[in-house]
Parts: structure tokens; sequence; C-alpha cells
């Protein structure tokens, strides 16, 4: 009997920091999701797509739950991130190694019963006493609420082939809705701005890269050459001085890690121009957010 082909819709849900975007990179094979050892990096919904024989596992990438800061971009972050566990076939709940807490449960708990949820315990490698990992375990199972729990590192590749195991196994039969080597749903213009965004992130404080934002001004092919010209924003002329640093030397910098990864995904030569400019409070302004390229109808 020839196996029917299954398809369906994968949410990666979870708070900040906890591994989401690198498992989707590691379950993909290739960086679509730009990753940082800083929380709430994700702020825009986008599928990656795996299809594997029979099997097309298209995976919803989500910004992180978080508390705390009110604005209106975070706002809209958990709007995506709620929005994004629902109407899914599985959605995988990711948490940092043991890290759980009342409102993980009661977010897992107010979809119970509405779709299949996987338990993805992430980060193994760096707990200190695995010991505790089998207890925490048993007792996420007895809550009665995941379908399966599968322990994992995506740091590392640990557990991944298990996790899609069980993803596949729960996937529902239908036709695929994507082309087999079709891998994201995101332009390389949108790419290109995820890229700039994260060399911003990594090189800065800590408070400075959730008040930037990146939008590509243009976007073209000349004689073989990639043209790109991306505008930064920031909410302050301090901030806008942090991100040029001194004679320039950090927006240089920040200009040479994005021109060379981008020239690496997007195989050809790249032409980058970088300026940085001051649109004040975007960040805590839903009037702004739009035209930042934050869908408030997500």
């Amino acid at each position: 009997m020839i196996p029917k082909s299954k398809s369906g819709y994968v949410s990666i849900v979870g708070k900040t920091n906890a591994g989401k975007s690198t498992l989707l990179n590691r379950i993909l094979g290739q960086k679509i999701a730009i990753t940082s050892r800083k929380p709430q990096t994700t702020r825009h919904r986008f599928l990656g797509i795996k299809t594997e024989k029979k099997n097309q596992i298209i995976f919803v990438d989500t910004p992180g739950f978080h508390s705390g800061q009110k604005r209106a971009l975070n706002r809209y972050m958990n709007k995506i991130a709620s929005n994004a566990m629902r109407g899914v076939d599985i959605v995988l709940y990711v948490v940092d190694g043991l890290k759980w807490g009342d409102d993980d449960v009661a977010r897992v708990q107010s979809i119970s019963g509405e779709t299949i949820i996987i338990l993805v315990v992430n980060k193994i490698d760096k707990i200190e006493d695995k010991n505790l990992l089998l207890p925490f375990i048993e007792a996420r199972s007895q809550e009665g609420i995941f379908g399966h729990i599968i322990p994992i590192s995506a740091l590392k590749g640990l557990g991944i082939e298990d996790l899609l195991t069980a993803i596949c196994k729960n996937l529902p039969e239908g036709v695929h809705l994507f082309p087999e080597d079709q891998v994201t749903d995101i332009s390389e213009k949108f790419l290109a701005s995820e890229i700039i965004r994260e060399k911003c992130i990594n090189r800065l404080g800590d408070e400075l890269p959730y008040r930037i934002s990146v939008s590509i001004e243009r976007f073209s092919e000349l004689e073989k050459i990639t043209h790109i010209d991306s505008a930064i924003f920031v909410e302050k002329q301090s901030q806008k001085g942090m991100l040029i640093g001194k004679s320039g030397s950090q927006l240089k910098a920040i200009g040479t890690a994005s021109r060379k990864e981008l020239e690496k995904l997007l195989d050809t030569k790249v032409m980058l121009k970088t300026w940085v400019k001051v649109k004040s409070g975007w960040s805590d302004n839903e009037s702004l957010l739009p035209s930042m390229g934050y869908d408030l109808d997500k």
C-alpha cells in the first residue's frame, strides 16, 4: 500500500530565549531565523518548510512570550505568539531547560484539547544536574497536557530526529501545500533586514537592541551585484551615536559582518549601504508600527 502524503502547520512557541529560532534553523539545515543570546530577537511570524518524502512540515516561527515591558512593540509580539498557538495542527512548546512556571501552565492549558501539544525541553546539554531531567519530564507527563515530551539540544543537534518522528506521527493526511524545494515564505529583502538587525543586536548593549528596527530601502541586482540600501532606525539621537560608534567604527563593523553573511546566504556579491535614522518613540507608538513593517492585523 502506497503511504499517503501528510502536511500540517506546526507552531514553535515559548518564552523569549528558549531557543526557538535555533531549533528551526537546525531542523531546516540552514539559517532563516536570526538568533542571539539576547531575548526578544524574533519579532515577526514567518514559515519554515521541511519536506521529506511523504511528509511536509510547515513550521510557524514566532516571537517569544515575555512580560515586564509593556511597550506597543511588546504587546504586538505577545499577540503574534498567542495567535500562533491556535488554528494549527501541532504546537511545539519550547522551554529553556527545566524552567517551568505558572505562566507556562496557563498558556498550554488555554489550548489543551484544541490541538496536539509537544513539550520540547531544550538546552539539555546545559543542565548541570542531569538527574533532574527525568523527574521534570515525569512531572510534566502527569499534568496530562502533552502528547509527547522530547528532550533536545537545538544547538548540539541532540534529540532532533526524535522530535521530527513525533511530529510526523501526528501530521494530518493531506496534499503538500508548498513546492518540495521551498524552505521559507520570507523574501530575500526581509532576510536582509533581519541579518542587519541581528548584527546590530549582537554588537550592542542589553537595552539598545529593542529600540532598533531595520528597513530595506533598495534591493536590486545590477551586473551580478546585489545592491542593498538599508536604514537602521533608533529612537533617540544618543542611540544613533552609539550605533555609529567612534569615527563610524561600529556601523562599519555591522555593515561588514552583514555583507559577508548576506553574500553567503544569497550566493552573490553584495554592495551594502547603511544609514542610521532617528524616529522618536517608534517602539511605543502603535500608529508608527505599520510604517516600521509590523502588521497589527496578525
